[in-house]
């Protein structure tokens, strides 16, 4: 069971009714005609002025029936790396920034090929992270390019699995050959990524969103519902009203897919926030933020449905005690929380933004969460008692070998960008900052990544599928990149 949640059981019972009761006699916008008609095929109407579609509380129900309660991600060997369901808790660095900031001149630029290579590779060589995200786009590319370009550049420098989205349709299916050129035509294969799709708040499926999630649903692979209430300017003020648009948004894309696709892995994901009415802006380190994630992953477990959430990130736009707070606190909740994939790692800036340093130092962070969740043992018959029969009349701990055996089996130990010696010690290295030691810490892991192998019929055929769709939107060479 997770540590902590936020909502006892009659107000998650609340929220799921009333969801049910917005689809019904409310609906959901439609965008997309082939979504709904075969939403109408199955029971869905007009609502009365013929803009939603109203969703019976049967059929989504039914819906829920044939979605999985959990799957796997495969890495590139075909393996299981990452378990999407129960209460497992794994991360990923946040995905497509539009920034950077430069480690060298700790300035905001636009990313290019070479930051998002950058990005993968030290993520490669982080255990913290069990996946990869296409965490920038490129600006060095074109847009109608932008996301299998990013997914490219991910599936050759990582072998884990990814999580990712795509920007149009027709990219969409190049992105789905992308993952079959590299892993053949494999069920493994198709889950070596998940997808994101995102409704529109308020209720909202637009055509290429729902679109997009009949072609993964009828290709098997994996998509991860991102509904984005802003409580206070796209969903209701109080947190309750805004966790209860996400359930019905999330419901809503669940029928068409599962409709489309039934027993197609699904995610009950999100990236919701609060609207800060000052500034006019949507803070991801509020902790308000956070308690929504929290609560609409209990909704989704509550469901048996597999949970993703967008936390460990920061509203500072540089690597400040802002950004730790915020990302620290964030990522702590979602785990505590039990969320499956928690998204946001590297990220400041309302999510605008990505940096090397700071992708190394939320490592740190999400270690610590990790050995929370592994809580306290007992490792031996007795909890003390046969350790203080074994002690001299000093009572003296260091010398004893159960002290050797169990340090390291209890002791999360950090890396060298965590500063644990004396301040003599700290003074003697040149005083140096976190921020210091992470870009040193991310320069050594740079230097050491090697590049995964890849058959080089796969990488062939990766690299025809990029050229040619680069070709298309007017771009005869690639950026080089190292």
């Amino acid at each position: 069971m997770p540590l902590l949640q936020l909502m006892n059981g009659e107000m998650v019972d609340r929220v799921v009714q009333e969801a049910f009761d917005i689809l019904e006699t409310i609906g959901v916008e439609v965008q997309d005609e082939e979504s709904a008609r075969l939403l109408g095929e199955n029971g869905a109407h007009p609502d009365k002025d013929r803009r939603r579609v109203c969703l019976p509380e049967t059929l989504v129900r039914k819906a829920l029936t044939t979605a999985p309660s959990s799957f796997e991600l495969y890495a590139a060997d075909g393996t299981p790396a990452v378990h999407y369901g129960e209460d497992q808790v794994h991360f990923d660095p946040g995905s497509s920034a539009v920034h950077v900031l430069d480690g060298a001149t700790h300035e905001h630029r636009n990313a290019v090929t070479q930051d998002l290579v950058d990005l993968v590779k030290v993520a490669d060589m982080l255990p913290e992270y069990a996946a990869q995200s296409t965490a920038v786009n490129c600006a060095d590319v074109p847009t109608a390019i932008g996301d299998l370009y990013r997914l490219y550049l991910v599936l050759l420098h990582s072998p884990k699995p990814v999580v990712t989205g795509a920007f149009g349709l027709s990219t969409l299916a190049r992105m789905r050959d992308m993952l079959l050129a590299v892993g053949a035509d494999t069920p493994q294969a198709r889950q070596r990524a998940v997808f994101d799709v995102c409704p529109s708040p308020p209720l909202r499926w637009t055509a290429f969103a729902a679109g997009n999630l009949l072609f993964l649903a009828r290709e098997r692979i994996p998509a991860e519902i991102i509904s984005m209430p802003l409580a206070g300017a796209t969903a209701p003020a109080t947190l309750a009203g805004s966790i209860v648009q996400h359930a019905a948004e999330t419901l809503a894309g669940i029928t068409l897919h599962q409709l489309a696709g039934p027993g197609a892995p699904i995610v009950w994901g999100g990236a919701p926030a609060i609207f800060d009415m000052r500034f006019g802006t949507t803070p991801m380190g509020a902790i308000e933020t956070a308690m929504m994630d929290a609560a609409y992953a209990q909704v989704g477990k509550f469901l048996g449905l597999p949970t993703h959430t967008y936390l460990g990130a920061t509203d500072a736009k540089t690597i400040d005690v802002q950004a730790g707070m915020e990302s620290g606190m964030t990522a702590l909740v979602g785990a505590m929380a039990g969320i499956n994939m928690i998204s946001g790692a590297g990220m400041l800036d309302f999510l605008a933004s990505q940096s090397v340093e700071k992708l190394v130092l939320d490592a740190e962070g999400i270690a610590m969460a990790q050995r929370l969740l592994q809580g306290i043992s007992a490792r031996d018959a007795t909890l003390a008692k046969d350790v203080f029969s074994q002690l001299g009349p000093d009572l003296d701990f260091l010398g004893l070998r159960h002290t050797r055996q169990n340090f390291k089996l209890e002791q999360h130990l950090p890396t060298s960008v965590i500063d644990r010696a004396s301040i003599r010690s700290w003074k003697e290295s040149g005083q140096l900052t976190a921020l210091d030691r992470a870009r040193a810490r991310g320069l050594e892991l740079l230097a050491r990544h090697t590049r995964p192998a890849l058959a080089a019929s796969a990488k062939r055929d990766l690299t025809s599928i990029v050229n040619t769709a680069a070709r298309e939107a007017g771009m005869t060479t690639l950026p080089s990149f190292h």
